[in-house]
């Protein structure tokens, strides 16, 4: 399959339902004490100031997000430095960036982006997040790191007057997208060329050490792998797919060793 920066994002943005049971409510904070917000400068201008999210800012004007973000808020916006979009396939961003691809660009960009002014400490109480793209952000404490999705808030609680930003080291991806693409591929793809797209775009993310994204993609191949006749998948193949579907103990790097087996089985039992 040919691997061109558009395949190799929508890969990335591959998706699945991770499980949470908490929701986020934003609570307003308040107002910070050395300014008043007639004066406090704007999400935009706090990030513009900091010089660091030239591509942020590039891709939130392209997406036509600027006024948004601008405007009263509150917001939260997990804002990904220029570091972390270059950690994106070559050719992403200046892929995201032409008009006709201005749709998902927007639900990348809002995907960062939750209601309302939560802070970090707020945030290590919950699970899950539900973003401006009505999609929801894993939320987990490793080790005393704050981090979303697999990301790492690197610098938190950084105030603006409509709203609050915390600085993270990878772009997030929204899960919608990657269902999509593993959607096309379950459609048009016998098993076996299912699971290699699965290891080809898991293992990298592995290695990487994004073993949620991994996951991620894993389990959707995985449930779509269920859907084959027995032929296609046998059921004792299936089996080991269904048990490592249920298995929700463990770290996340744990979960995407565990789910590689079962479909490096699959394989090894005759899946085609």
């Amino acid at each position: 399959m040919p691997c061109t920066p558009s395949r190799v994002l929508l890969a990335a943005l591959f998706s699945a339902s991770l499980s949470a049971s908490l929701t986020l409510a934003p609570q307003a904070s308040a107002q910070h004490p050395s300014r008043s917000a007639s004066t406090s400068p704007t999400i935009p201008q706090v990030a513009k100031t900091a010089g660091q999210f030239t591509t942020l800012l590039a891709a939130v004007d392209a997406a036509g997000l600027t006024q948004t973000l601008l405007g009263r808020g509150p917001f939260t916006l997990f804002a990904p430095t220029d570091e972390a979009f270059k950690r994106l396939p070559n050719g992403t961003v200046a892929e995201l960036l032409k008009p006709e691809n201005r749709e998902k660009l927007r639900t990348i960009l809002t995907y960062h982006v939750v209601a309302g002014r939560v802070t970090a400490a707020q945030a290590r109480t919950v699970r899950t997040a539900e973003t401006v793209a009505d999609l929801d952000v894993r939320i987990s404490d490793v080790n005393g790191e704050l981090r979303i999705n697999d990301a790492t808030v690197r610098i938190a609680d950084i105030p603006a007057s409509n709203g609050i930003i915390h600085v993270i080291d990878r772009v997030l991806l929204p899960p919608d997208a990657r269902a999509s693409e593993s959607a096309s591929v379950s459609a048009s793809g016998s098993a076996t060329s299912l699971i290699d797209y699965a290891i080809d775009r898991g293992a990298p993310l592995y290695n990487d050490g994004q073993p949620a994204s991994t996951v991620a993609i894993y389990e959707v191949v995985a449930s779509a792998l269920l859907a084959f006749n027995d032929r296609e998948v046998p059921d004792e193949a299936k089996r080991g797919l269904r048990a490592a579907l249920r298995e929700s103990r463990g770290t996340p790097r744990e979960r995407a060793v565990a789910l590689r087996r079962a479909l490096d089985s699959a394989r090894q039992m005759g899946a085609r």
